[in-house]
């Protein structure tokens, strides 16, 4: 049994005459320990080092874009930057579902949602679940959750794999809305006293404060923020009142805009995910969208906190800090809001890496990445082969160079299934390539998409139809139907419908959009 569980070189007599020769009797008593079963072997790395501590920080809602150091043009974020500086910038990130729910599954799991089948944030049976923390406790690490969990919110109940749990229902509030809103921690309620953001990292560095020197560490915080409604912390209310946000280009409301686009884009504009019904309100789209930038820096804060803590008790020359976006978020990008689509604000997410030793320092790194890569990434860290029915796959040696670009993955699938409440967003699988991007929908009378992100990395020019490419097209779909096919996920589960879902438009919002002039005949199918 403990055999099985580690690395295959291990345990083998050849290891044990390299171990004497390599640390003496000492190294080979250690060995011999842990092949008797008496600590882990998991907790030690492959050069007699204690494995690294991993502290995974999730941000609800952030941008690929959502840092000074990610491109942005006035958000200040000295913490992340300097995690950035310090560390591994993955600029190609992505998750495999652009939804809460989905997205934390695919984050413990490995898995892709067709295989987890936590399709949406209504229908969360997680009973089946392995989350990858449940391998790094039985490895000997000590494992601490804080935060939003989001799966199942009927219940902020303990979850498998955490030792430590700090967690609330359902989406949670910055600020407590009255004495009766609690935390679960440990199992009992306590009222929250504060700002989410804070008082999250607090229980966070408290347990790590509890925590033997000795004992590695696995630390889990997830934050509410940035999820709306945004509520800044009081200190950041008044940041960044002066800046002018302007719209992006593709909000535009017009025909060359829309051209080429599918039907059901134009048609979510005046939707409870378009800017011009959002959220069934009169909302201002550029104010929301400062809100959130205010939101990021208490993020940012939080982060900044977390690191002072490894530096002050030196714990950070051994501890793998990752910080990532749960999913993408749209503020006005092709007159839409909101993430669950295909296009790279959606998608697309922040991933930053400090470890030295474990990552490259000042590094930008742009090979295609998931969070179905987190789990097996952490594993590997903690010296733990990926489960076999993880999905994803480490990428320690690929930000370290070490593995070429043809063994590593050509194009990422991505996947989302419709949902009830929010019928305006269809069924599509997508494949992510370094340079074009397929979009295909499922379900609905409308065009598929095809991007040439290299020239296009706004998507704004819809290729599907262009002569020159039909080579392409076919092979992505092809590509795209068959990795389907080899997963098994060629069926889409769903949860019970409950009602209309908010399916709501605005009189005065823009009209519904006209067929495409290229499935436009006047006599028969050819003409």
């Amino acid at each position: 049994m403990l055999l099985s569980r580690c690395r295959p070189h291990l345990g083998t007599w050849d290891t044990l005459c390299r171990t004497y020769c390599r640390f003496g009797c000492v190294g080979l008593i250690v060995l011999l320990f842990v092949l008797a079963g008496l600590f882990p072997l998991e907790a030690y790395a492959e050069d007699g080092k204690r494995a690294p501590n991993v502290v995974f920080i999730l941000i609800d809602d952030m941008r690929y874009d959502a840092a000074a150091c990610l491109g942005h043009p006035f958000l200040k974020t000295p913490h992340i930057d300097a995690m950035a500086k310090n560390g591994t910038n993955f600029t190609n990130a992505f998750v495999t579902t652009s939804l809460c729910s989905p997205s934390r599954a695919s984050i413990l799991t490995g898995q892709y949602m067709h295989k987890h089948h936590v399709v949406d944030n209504n229908n969360t049976d997680l009973s089946k679940l392995v989350f990858f923390p449940q391998y790094l406790q039985k490895a000997g690490y000590k494992t601490g959750f804080f935060g939003k969990w989001h799966m199942g919110g009927g219940t902020d109940d303990p979850r498998p794999g955490c030792d430590q749990w700090v967690s609330f229902r359902g989406q949670g509030h910055y600020y407590p809305p009255g004495p009766k809103w609690t935390l679960n921690v440990n199992g009992k309620s306590v009222p929250q006293k504060g700002y989410i953001t804070d008082e999250l990292t607090d229980y966070a560095i408290d347990w790590l404060d509890s925590l033997n020197k000795d004992d590695p560490f696995f630390l889990y915080l997830s934050h509410k923020a940035v999820h709306a409604q945004f509520h800044p912390a009081e200190r950041h209310k008044d940041l960044y009142t002066d800046t002018k946000i302007e719209p992006p280009a593709s909000q535009a409301n017009t025909k060359e805009n829309y051209e080429g686009k599918p039907m059901w884009v134009k048609n979510q504009r005046n939707s409870w995910h378009g800017v011009d019904f959002p959220y069934h309100s009169s909302l201002d789209i550029a104010e929301y969208y400062r809100d959130y930038c205010r939101c990021i820096n208490a993020v940012d804060d939080s982060v900044g906190r977390v690191r002072q803590y490894l530096k002050d008790h030196d714990l950070d020359d051994n501890t793998v800090v990752m910080l990532m976006g749960d999913n993408g978020f749209l503020f006005g990008e092709h007159g839409l809001i909101d993430k669950r689509n295909a296009y790279e604000e959606s998608m697309r997410v922040p991933l930053v890496i400090e470890g030295p030793g474990y990552f490259p320092q000042d590094k930008t790194e742009t090979a295609v990445v998931a969070n179905v890569d987190i789990g097996p990434t952490v594993l590997d860290l903690a010296g733990l082969d990926t489960p076999e029915q993880m999905d994803g796959m480490s990428f320690v040696k690929v930000a370290n160079g070490q593995t070429p670009k043809d063994k590593w993955r050509k194009n990422l699938l991505y996947e989302y299934y419709w949902e009830w409440n929010f019928p305006h967003t269809p069924t599509m699988f997508a494949l992510r390539g370094d340079r074009y991007k397929f979009i295909q929908y499922h379900g609905i009378w409308d065009t598929d998409e095809l991007y040439d992100l290299e020239n296009d990395p706004h998507e704004m020019h819809n290729l599907i139809n262009e002569p020159g490419l039909q080579s392409t097209v076919r092979d992505m779909r092809n590509a795209l139907n068959k990795e389907l096919a080899e997963r098994n996920a060629m069926q889409v589960p769903f949860g019970p419908k409950r009602g209309n879902g908010a399916n709501l438009r605005r009189e005065s919002g823009s009209e519904a959009a006209e067929f495409p002039e290229s499935v436009i005949r006047q006599r028969d199918a050819k003409n």
